[in-house]
């Protein structure tokens, strides 16, 4: 049975610390309502980019875990990010990969390869730390602390269910520049700098 994709981020939720989260498509809207005032910027209205957004987070900063909530429609649209950030090696940074075969956010269209996609192998080959798959979900809670502190950058695979609420059928959020401004202002605070 499939892992549902709430129970995946409540999980997160309670473990993160003071991660920055990196949500997009059908992770965002479970995410605002799981962790309304975290330190994340959810990445939607450009599919595929969560992956480079995150590379920049985990590169400015550090000191602090990036966790990118990843799509495989998503991640197929930038495969390139893959090798990028293999090649760019933030210690800090896991890329999870939320894989339920579908481009939910638009219709549940199948994804191309489907299934069949080894998206785990192809981080390997791009150089990451680590990767691997994860199928089950008390098997994710055994590997949450490692996947939070494990030397990046560190792939996950999660075979996924469909998540209840994409962006298109659960309205809400502030536009991304706001996030943006939200997130940085918090860093900023959060490092002992000025707004």
């Amino acid at each position: 049975m499939a892992m549902k994709p709430e129970e995946i981020l409540q999980a997160i939720h309670a473990a993160r610390g003071g991660a920055i989260c990196i949500p997009t498509m059908t992770t965002s809207p479970a995410w605002r309502t799981i962790a309304p005032d975290d330190l994340s910027v959810g990445c939607v209205g450009f599919m595929g980019g969560a992956s480079s957004l995150g590379l920049g987070l985990a590169l400015a900063n550090p000191d602090r875990r990036v966790v990118i909530f990843d799509g495989d429609g998503s991640l197929l649209m930038q495969l390139g990010s893959l090798a990028t950030i293999a090649g760019a090696r933030p210690r800090n940074l896991t890329h999870l990969l939320f894989k339920n075969g579908v481009y939910h956010t638009s219709g549940s269209q199948v994804t191309p390869g489907g299934l069949t996609v080894d998206f785990v192998q192809m981080a390997r080959g791009a150089g990451y730390r680590n990767a691997y798959a994860v199928r089950d979900f008390e098997d994710f809670k055994k590997r949450l602390p490692a996947v939070l502190s494990e030397e990046g950058p560190l792939f996950v695979e999660l075979h996924t269910g469909l998540a209840e609420k994409t962006p298109m059928t659960d309205r809400g959020g502030k536009p991304f520049h706001e996030q943006v401004d939200t997130l940085r202002r918090r860093l900023l605070t959060a490092a002992g700098g000025a707004a």
